[in-house]
């Protein structure tokens, strides 16, 4: 089945589109003022030693010093001993470090000099030397099969330790090949800089999602990778030559005038992943309630009628329902507790057919997940990891007037969604001005955060944008006047 891949890039977010046969199957979204820091390593310089708390302050070019814990400095496990944090280190040292938690409110990142570098296979370990298995690879026998493989693709004598990552479970010696490669080129890198620059400053960035998707998201049956932004596309075409170099031929420069999410019907596609109501086409439809705990599915017949009794109805219905339920738990992200309530059905074979067809459709999606049978309930229950926060998380927030029950978009998404939306206007029509009238939440931030974002879009348009706040629109309601 091919597959598309589509990149959005605008100053404020980049969002990934995933495609098979045109249908969109994942949605992915970063946004610039929420990257964070995990991942990132920095040649830093230690400011400050407090014995007492055997911790180190390290000055790694943040607005706040970070920290740095005894427990966190790595040494070799035959050497390795107790000493006090005193003894290892020395004010005004260098130090290579990486970021293993974020800054949080009135603390700074915390750090390890223990250094890990995420593939798509693999993690490498530049200062350690065994082979680990993910814990989540459970048969022994699959784990000694994997240890042995890398063993005898990495060569004799080289250093460097690894994890296999628990979606290696299928890979291929040229999948693990290919990591390898890319991870000793990522480590070489880091050295290089660490050995000729000043501290504090950053030897390697996690990467950013357009990256991820060159190391991880392409697969056998990709066809191109579509990215709508000439700068992103040259640096991606550059990123791809040193790390990735099989996926450079994908990439392809889009530079149509209509904006390629609405293009593929992504814009549409995000919109309906929000809605809790999701129609069959065969006249059923889904209602998806998500919560705290769990997410719940329910299957309805609505309008649909099968041609011979109420059996066929229910059956086809729940056949069509299977395989729009696993397109969802892609497209919106859904993790964790999951219960679908398919429209009961008393013939068995009914039963074992849609679990057979859900258990297909579930197949292409990466992400780990368990399915059981029917419970006595007539309930499926299953389990799907999560990855990264849900569709709705992303991209709403609770809604004040009703208390949480509902949800509405964020602030920044209107505003987001008000730049695509003068975009497409100033291509359509010749205004000599363009007035945005939202609520007081999108004008403040297009005052103040995204003032920038909206003057650049003015200079890009070449008319001038002004703003007018209506106390009286929801959250989610604009205008945009053409004067």
């Amino acid at each position: 089945m091919s597959e598309e891949i589509l990149i959005n890039f605008t100053p404020q977010e980049t969002r990934v589109a995933v495609l098979q046969q045109g249908v969109v199957q994942e949605l992915h979204m970063e946004r610039t003022a929420s990257r964070g820091l995990v991942g990132n390593v920095y040649l830093g310089r230690i400011c400050r030693i407090l014995p007492g708390m055997q911790s180190a302050f390290v000055e790694i070019g943040l607005e706040r010093t970070a920290f740095l814990h005894v427990a966190d400095i790595w040494q070799p496990r035959e050497t390795a001993t107790d000493r006090p944090i005193e003894k290892v280190l020395a004010e005004g040292q260098s130090i290579v470090v990486q970021v293993v938690k974020d800054p949080i409110g009135t603390k700074g990142a915390r750090l390890s000099t223990q250094i890990s570098i995420a593939g798509r296979m693999l993690v490498y370990l530049p200062q350690e030397k065994h082979i680990g298995i993910s814990q989540r690879i459970e048969a022994e026998a699959e784990r000694e099969v994997l240890r042995e493989r890398i063993v005898r693709l990495v060569r004799e004598g080289e250093q460097g330790g690894f994890i296999v990552r628990t979606m290696a479970e299928n890979a291929s010696d040229e999948e693990f090949a290919t990591d390898i490669a890319y991870l000793k080129k990522i480590w070489a890198d880091i050295r290089d800089k660490a050995a000729t620059a000043a501290a504090p400053s950053v030897l390697y960035q996690e990467l950013s999602l357009s990256q991820r998707v060159l190391r991880d998201f392409v697969k056998p049956d990709t066809t191109r990778i579509v990215i709508d932004s000439r700068e992103n596309f040259q640096k991606l075409g550059a990123f791809a030559a040193e790390y990735t170099p099989a996926v450079r031929p994908l990439l392809d420069h889009y530079t149509g005038q209509r904006p390629l999410f609405d293009m593929h019907g992504v814009e549409e596609e995000i919109q309906r992943a929000l809605a809790r109501r999701v129609d069959l086409k065969s006249g059923g439809y889904l209602i998806i309630d998500q919560t705290e705990a769990m997410t719940t599915i329910d299957v309805n017949t609505g309008g649909f009628v099968g041609v011979r009794n109420f059996d066929d109805t229910i059956f086809k219905t729940n056949l069509e329902a299977a395989v729009t339920i696993a397109r969802q738990l892609r497209l919106r992200n859904l993790g964790g507790i999951i219960i679908v309530d398919f429209i009961d059905m008393e013939n068995a074979e009914h039963k074992k057919a849609v679990l057979e067809e859900f258990n297909k459709a579930l197949a292409s999606d990466h992400t780990r997940l368990t399915v059981n049978g029917f419970t006595q309930l007539g309930l499926v229950e299953m389990t799907r990891k999560r990855t990264r926060e849900s569709l709705a998380h992303v991209l709403c927030e609770p809604c004040p007037t009703c208390g949480g029950r509902g949800e509405v978009k964020t602030a920044r998404t209107v505003a987001y969604e008000i730049l695509r939306e003068l975009l497409r206007e100033a291509r359509q029509f010749n205004a000599r001005e363009y007035r945005i009238l939202a609520g007081p939440a999108v004008v403040d931030l297009f005052l103040d955060e995204e003032s920038q974002a909206l003057a650049m879009l003015s200079d890009f348009i070449g008319k001038s944008v002004s703003l007018q706040s209506e106390p009286s629109y929801s959250p989610e309601q604009y205008d945009i006047v053409l004067m």
